[in-house]
């Protein structure tokens, strides 16, 4: 134990890599707990709950342990070039993205959620293993290639289980049922305990002790996940079963899986061939645009055809924020890395301030919109998008500022990238929990499915540009100092951008909740209104708790 603590560069790593995972093991322990105890319900739920929150605390834990070193990884063995590396970290998130969209319309029309959720994480325990053969390093050891393969069988594994999970979480309470916005509450922490102490030990563990130690390790965590799912099935009581059982009998529900591999392929050349990913979200995502658009002008009467515009509205804005909140796993990893005094911390492990912000402050933020609901002074959806942009950019030029500040020459404080990451948060609050209510509240239900893909499809191409953005802060061979100004020039471009976009979509917010007609909103489930029971939480595109859905809001 002695041989490993010496290995920490400072007290403040060593702290913080020992209370992840002292938070880590209380959390596997407390669940096993939970799950084992002999009556049906624990703490006033179901024990399928927390069986699916270990699930997928284990599942965030493999997918965050990964994405804290993936931009290092890409840089430092596989030589990309900063612009490279970004590139392709877009191309890699854009991806997580857009396939849930297809393990979605699978797991509804033939899986059931239960056996895609299964699926998926058999594919994401066999790639974040793969992550693990690192080879000699450079592009021309051969084994990029099944580098290449571990990233398209996390690609495709996250867009079966991602995309049906939290479903599931659901279909464990009737819809009236007043625990289902606690039970996602608890869902979610497994989420956020995941990310955040995935990001702590996996990437200390790959930029200090070996890539392969990281990256197992976040093997190892998935595996967990998936044998905890498939000894804890009694526990989801026979929910998530296919609907139709007799649309994969014998052969076809193992052709169902064939076309998930068939999909893995896919990934595995979209995700060397960049340009194809961005062609694809250009043409398919103006496509869905422009369809959506024809169905609200063709056949939707004026009020809900008005709604309709306001979604499009909002997910244009979206666009731009994950485009700029997304830098956090690859420019600004890169930055925090070679020009922050990180304090002996290694840089990857930073990844995890955003989870743990999130965790202390969204029931700050769900208490807030709730007393100002009451009061009847809670800020409107489009303008809740315009905070949130704008949050966005003031965390961009407070970075600008603190770094130049002390003079480019001089290691930034670390005090600001905790200030950016807050920033970020706030306004991630302020609009990705609010964006995924407004995208269930604003469609007619025979158009949610669809309103709710181009939401996560607008996600992807926000991912997407990221990179584009982030390749744009690449500056090897310079100097350091040129190098380091390079970023802080192109942050504060994109600072000043985002606070201009969220000032205009705050101006222009009344005639967007005018086209929202809330006064007339009704929900087509007379009876069943409850708080938050469409929503199921997230990290990132879904990473807070809406509240209350009111009609003022």
């Amino acid at each position: 134990m002695a041989e490993f603590n010496a290995l920490f560069d400072s007290a403040y790593e060593l702290w913080a890599f020992w209370i992840a995972v002292v938070a880590l093991v209380t959390f596997l322990l407390g669940g096993v707990f939970l799950t084992t105890r002999p009556q049906a319900e624990v703490i006033g739920h179901p024990k399928g709950l927390f069986l699916l929150f270990m699930a997928e605390m284990w599942e965030r834990f493999s997918y965050y342990g990964m994405r804290a070193l993936l931009i290092f990884y890409l840089v430092q063995h596989w030589l990309f070039s900063d612009s490279e590396a970004s590139v392709i970290y877009g191309a890699y998130t854009a991806l997580v993205y857009i396939t849930p969209v297809v393990g979605g319309f699978l797991a509804d029309r033939f899986l059931g959620q239960r056996k895609a959720v299964l699926f998926g994480a058999v594919l994401l325990t066999f790639g974040h293993f793969f992550m693990a053969f690192e080879g000699d390093g450079g592009q021309a050891d051969a084994t990029i290639n099944i580098f290449w393969l571990a990233l398209a069988l996390i690609i495709v594994g996250s867009g079966f289980l991602k995309a049906n999970i939290s479903v599931l979480v659901g279909q464990l309470y009737t819809r009236t049922d007043i625990r289902r916005d606690p039970a996602y509450t608890i869902f979610y922490m497994g989420i956020n305990v995941g990310a955040a102490t995935a990001s702590i030990i996996c990437g200390f563990l790959g930029q200090t002790v070996g890539w392969a130690y990281g990256f197992g390790l976040a093997g190892i965590g998935m595996l967990l996940g998936l044998v905890f799912f498939i000894i804890g099935k009694p526990l989801l009581l026979g929910k998530g079963e296919p609907k139709d059982p007799a649309k994969i009998a014998g052969f076809r529900e193992f052709g169902i899986y064939g076309l998930g591999l068939g999909m893995v392929g896919l990934c595995w050349l979209a995700i060397q061939f960049q340009q194809l990913v961005g062609w694809v979200l250009g043409f398919f995502g103006l496509g869905l645009v422009a369809y959506v658009l024809y169905l609200a002008i063709v056949r939707l009467p004026r009020e809900e055809r008005d709604r309709i515009f306001a979604a499009i509205f909002l997910i244009f804005v979206s666009i731009v924020f994950w485009a700029l909140f997304e830098q956090a796993g690859s420019s600004l990893n890169l930055f925090t890395d070679r020009h922050v005094d990180t304090q002996g911390v290694a840089a990857s492990m930073f990844q995890s301030i955003n989870a743990i912000y999130i965790i202390l402050l969204a029931p700050v933020f769900a208490g807030l919109w709730q007393m100002l609901g009451k009061r009847g002074a809670e800020p409107s959806t489009p303008m809740k998008f315009g905070l949130g942009v704008v949050q966005v950019g003031l965390g961009f030029l407070v970075l600008v500022w603190g770094a130049e500040s002390v003079g480019v020459n001089v290691p930034t404080p670390v005090i600001f990238i905790f200030l950016i990451y807050l920033l970020h948060t706030t306004g991630e609050l302020c609009l990705s929990p609010v964006g995924l209510s407004a995208m269930n509240r604003l469609s007619p239900g025979h158009m949610a499915s669809l309103i709710m893909g181009t939401w996560f499809f607008a996600s992807a191409t926000g991912n997407f540009a990221a990179g584009l953005i982030a390749s744009a802060t690449g500056a090897e061979g310079i100097g350091e100092e040129a190098g380091k100004q390079v970023v802080l020039d192109v942050y504060s471009t994109v600072g000043w951008f985002a606070i201009g976009v969220g000032v205009v979509v705050m101006v222009v917010s009344p005639l967007v909740k005018k086209l929202m007609h809330l006064d007339t909103l009704a929900d087509e489930d007379v009876g069943d209104d409850l708080e938050g029971q469409r929503e199921g939480p997230g990290e990132a595109q879904g990473a807070g708790i809406h509240p209350t859905t009111r009609p003022n809001h």
